[in-house]
């Protein structure tokens, strides 16, 4: 694992990392860089309603086989593998990310793993979970 500082830059607006920095994580006290040069990480949103966390990863030209989704204790898992062209070419621009990528997510509460769903439609994976929810205990007189 490197570890790595973050930068600032008075060209830059904010904080950054280099292009091949992933994700941070946290020990509570201090923040670390980890870098991991042939995995990518897609846009990920993640938003709370009434009855579930929903996860959505925009990550276009992946077939439904390509992915591997895993829910260990209160971390979800998001892995797969975006094939590029085989053909020759000679770039002008690139931007799209291809092979290996993945996100992981700390999820802020309590799923009902049994039914927690995943669907890919339109480029965007939506993996819906469903929050545990609490039940009134009545005293018995």
């Amino acid at each position: 694992m490197l570890e790595t500082k973050l930068r600032n830059d008075p060209a830059r607006s904010g904080w950054y990392t280099p292009n091949e920095v992933q994700y941070l994580t946290s020990d509570g006290l201090n923040w670390r860089v980890i870098s991991r040069h042939h995995i990518w990480r897609p846009p990920v949103d993640v938003f709370e309603t009434d009855e579930a966390l929903v996860v959505r990863v925009e990550v276009a030209g992946v077939r439904e086989s390509d992915f591997e989704i895993a829910l260990e204790g209160n971390i979800l898992s998001i892995h797969g593998v975006r094939q590029d062209l085989s053909e020759r070419r000679a770039y002008h621009q690139m931007e799209i990310r291809f092979g290996e990528f993945g996100v992981e997510i700390e999820l802020p509460v309590s799923i009902e793993s049994q039914q927690v769903q995943a669907v890919y439609r339109d480029g965007f994976l939506r993996v819906t979970l469903p929050k545990v929810q609490s039940r009134q205990i009545h005293i018995k007189e």
